[in-house]
């Protein structure tokens, strides 16, 4: 078991619609990052959030994978962000996880947005994913699965708890308030990677990327509106210490996904 996890969460702008644009602009973020154990990608991070454009779709030989594989063998280190995927004549919102050794996990977005008709092009994923890596255990999750706290309840021990989003500026104060709730009721590390900038429909994000410990104190938090490397480290000793000391997990509610 590895005892400290360094993190790096890529706080950024997109472009939109423009994934030769987007993976040369993030290789470039990439290449000043010395040493990591997991790089974050934001929500639809090589188009933006451009559900309806499902041309744009690739498939997981596609180049972004292709990318994200290369990054990964290079840094020696996890990649994971989501990107739109076509398989089986269907478009999904998949989260991809991918190790040094090109081994690849992914988790379909269950919950789809439908305000913008999200749930129009994209297909519903059909399952959870729970991945281990370094002797830790994660529930990576796609923005707007942060409002629903039954599908991220830890019925699993996971220790880290992620949510990669395109979260607007004018929902931020909700983003902020459902991640520490996440953080305590799960008693686990919740990390919340969100962009910057501006997407092509006008829609502002302001980042507050952010990274609270089991019993939802914040520590860390991104500068307002600013591009940035965020590298945190999180310790196993801590989050066993807190759980030790009041493990509420053991009094919670069974509950089951249909």
């Amino acid at each position: 078991m590895q005892e400290l996890l360094n993190l790096s969460l890529l706080q950024s702008k997109i472009y939109w619609k423009d994934i030769d644009e987007n993976l040369q602009h993030f290789s470039n973020l990439i290449s000043r990052i010395e040493n990591t154990d997991i790089i974050l990608l934001p929500e639809m991070f090589n188009t933006s959030f451009c559900p309806e454009f499902s041309h744009l779709a690739e498939s997981m030989d596609g180049k972004t994978i292709k990318w994200m594989q290369a990054v990964s063998k290079k840094k020696n280190c996890i990649v994971t962000g989501t990107l739109m995927i076509k398989e089986n004549d269907k478009i999904y919102n998949r989260l991809v996880w991918i190790s040094p050794s090109s081994d690849i996990i992914t988790y379909d977005k269950w919950h789809l947005f439908s305000i913008i008709k999200e749930n129009k092009y994209i297909s519903k994923g059909k399952k959870r994913l729970i991945v281990s890596d370094f002797g830790w255990k994660f529930c990576p999750l796609i923005c707007y699965d942060l409002r629903f706290p039954v599908f991220s309840r830890n019925t699993e021990d996971y220790d880290v708890l992620i949510y990669l989003a395109n979260w607007p500026k004018a929902r931020i104060d909700a983003w902020d308030t459902l991640l520490k709730a996440r953080s305590i009721e799960n008693q686990c590390y919740t990390v919340g990677l969100n962009r910057i900038g501006q997407d092509g429909n006008g829609t502002e994000f302001n980042g507050h990327s952010k990274v609270f410990d089991a019993i939802g104190k914040e520590i860390f938090s991104a500068t307002d509106n600013k591009e940035d490397i965020l590298q945190v480290v999180i310790s196993k000793k801590s989050l066993s210490y807190k759980r030790n000391k009041m493990n509420f997990l053991n009094d919670q509610d069974s509950f089951i996904l249909l």
